[in-house]
């Protein structure tokens, strides 16, 4: 059972009942970040990646992951980060008075001027080669079947963002983040092997969309998915296809739903 504690606004003052929501862990069971009941809330007022998500462990598995900060609007107009208990903090926090497993550098991949040895040499690329890492699927053939994927429903541009993010991670994609490119439209998220786009706007995916995030795709050596709220021009779809981009559309429940092969291909083999 979710806890629930009251918020004051350091705005307007005004006390608010907040709950904590519930996040489906890869397990299955639900997960709530530990609320703490005596610590203050603070106003947002930007943004960071390190302060929008959260390490919360699963009671059941032990299985620590990535979740958003709880945070509720109140009716004055202020955005109201609601606190959490040291083990839950933003990472950026528990780096400075606890290392854990965040500060890890070999959950990132090697580090900048390195020369991965198995890596693919730099070159031009190749649109007929497509978005690398779609064909190679002989790893993932022993993948265990996943549970059932749990959508959080859209109202904001955020909550786009975190339901891309829940189904990369539903997908079996690790260590997702915001992307170190930010591109031309969008926001852009990457994990091990793939980077993605979420675009929450309202106007359909370009062409030009699409083959950008393919462009940074292969200077990252990883695959690409693109997330849609308003969905692609046929031009756009048409060039996904060639280039082997899974595309899908976002509704309004969270459920990202497949528009092209490479995108059904993904959700069959998974990451």
């Amino acid at each position: 059972m979710t806890e629930s504690i009251p918020v004051r606004c350091p705005g307007c003052r005004r006390e608010h009942r907040y709950t904590a929501p519930a996040y489906p862990c890869a397990c299955g069971a639900p997960v709530s970040p530990p609320l703490d009941p005596l610590g203050a809330a603070t106003a947002v007022t930007h943004r960071t990646w390190d302060e929008d998500w959260i390490a919360v462990r699963c009671q059941a598995c032990d299985r620590e992951d990535q979740w958003p900060q709880p945070e509720l609007g109140c009716p004055c107009g202020i955005l109201v980060r609601v606190p959490v208990t040291v083990a839950s903090q933003p990472l950026r926090a528990r780096e400075r008075c606890d290392p854990g497993p965040f500060d890890r550098p070999d959950l990132f991949g090697p580090p900048a001027g390195t020369d991965p040895a198995s890596g693919p040499t730099a070159g031009h690329p190749d649109p007929s080669a497509g978005c690398p890492g779609t064909d190679d699927r002989s790893d993932r053939a022993t993948a265990l079947p996943r549970p059932a994927f749990h959508p959080v429903t859209i109202r904001t541009a955020r909550d786009a963002v975190t339901a891309a993010a829940l189904y990369l991670r539903w997908l079996g994609y690790r260590d997702i983040r915001r992307a170190a490119q930010r591109p031309p439209s969008g926001i852009g998220l990457a994990a091990r092997g793939v980077v993605a786009q979420v675009d929450p706007t309202v106007r359909p995916a370009s062409p030009r969309d699409v083959e950008c995030l393919w462009l940074t795709a292969m200077t990252e050596s990883a695959g690409c998915v693109y997330f849609s709220l308003a969905g692609y021009d046929p031009e756009a779809r048409d060039r996904a296809d060639h280039l082997g981009i899974a595309l899908f559309v976002l509704d309004l429940t969270g459920t990202p739903q497949p528009v092209n092969g490479p995108a059904n291909e993904l959700i069959s083999s998974g990451a």
